[in-house]
């Protein structure tokens, strides 16, 4: 088997050049010394952008309320979840979500459990 040489990726210069790299060896077979220079250069790219790039964790109102958009959901849908009354103090932020908010919320609209357990901002 061949030896696959891939960049060292350290600035955002070495970064970019990894980028248009993958961009030219997008859909080489993985069995070709191009497919395992990109399944390298991927793997590379990926924990640059993790350690240079996070992405935080939204807050749970953020998560609630992008999901409410993404799935067109109204205020009448989620006090139909977690109830009327408590609708109004979580959105205002007067009132964090219980276990069992929590648990309805991941079950019936699939946020993450880890994302609504957080404080809200």
């Amino acid at each position: 088997m061949k030896t696959v040489t891939v960049p060292v990726i350290k600035t955002d210069k070495d970064h970019a050049a990894a980028v248009k790299q993958i961009e030219r060896l997008w859909g080489a077979k993985s069995s070709s010394k191009d497919g395992q220079t990109l399944d390298v250069l991927l793997t590379l790219v990926d924990a640059y952008e993790t350690k240079h790039f996070p992405i935080d964790t939204p807050d749970p109102l953020e998560a609630i309320l992008f999901r409410m958009d993404q799935q067109g959901y109204g205020r009448r849908d989620l006090e139909n979840l977690i109830g009327k009354t408590r609708v109004s103090e979580i959105l205002n932020k007067k009132r964090g979500l219980s276990l069992a908010m929590i648990r309805k919320l991941h079950d019936a609209w699939e946020i993450p459990a880890e994302v609504l357990i957080r404080e809200v901002a």
